[in-house]
């Protein structure tokens, strides 16, 4: 089966930075519904559209069109009292970036430095404004189910499970840790 929108594509991949330097062996296979439904880089997409399963290459991504260039201004330094203990260099939290329009989404900030009473928190993703490299390899592709077209994203193994506690209480949910990807 050829890969095309509405397949589930199971990729084996590494990921390097331009100079080779590997960031990820991939040792889980990374399992997408393809067809826009933003589960992957659209580069990743673009390029195993109609291929097969055992297609593999290896292809560079720019910042522009992987997580971006590096900003700046996307770093915050907050009193460590407004974050929950115990706190460590590379954990995630949700939060507001600085802004005027007051209709900005909530996004993921890293820390990247704790002092006696300051953190430092970054909103760039952790790979902004880099070239990546993907070694890609294709090892299945199979049709997606209605319930997967339905959620615009993978069910099963590698994927999202629904369950009854995805409703769960937003108190204390100011900040969220989010695994390191």
């Amino acid at each position: 089966m050829k890969i095309d929108k509405n397949t589930v594509v199971t990729v084996e991949y590494k990921l390097s930075d331009a100079q080779n330097n590997l960031i990820e062996d991939g040792r889980q296979p990374m399992v997408y519904l393809h067809g826009g439904y933003e589960n992957t880089l659209p580069k990743i997409e673009e390029e195993l559209d109609g291929k097969d399963v055992g297609y593999h290459n290896t292809i560079q991504i720019e910042p522009e069109d992987a997580f971006g260039d590096y900003d700046p201004n996307l770093i915050k330094v907050e009193e460590r009292s407004r974050l929950p203990e115990p706190l460590e260099v590379g954990m995630q939290f949700e939060g507001m970036p600085d802004g005027e329009d007051g209709e900005e989404e909530a996004m993921i900030f890293t820390v990247t430095e704790i002092a006696d009473d300051k953190v430092v928190l970054d909103g760039n993703h952790p790979l902004a404004g880099m070239a990546l490299r993907f070694d890609l390899k294709v090892v299945d592709v199979r049709a997606a189910t209605e319930d997967e077209i339905a959620h615009e994203h993978v069910h099963g193994a590698h994927g999202h499970h629904h369950g009854d506690d995805e409703d769960e209480g937003e108190e204390g949910d100011q900040f969220r840790s989010h695994p390191i990807h």
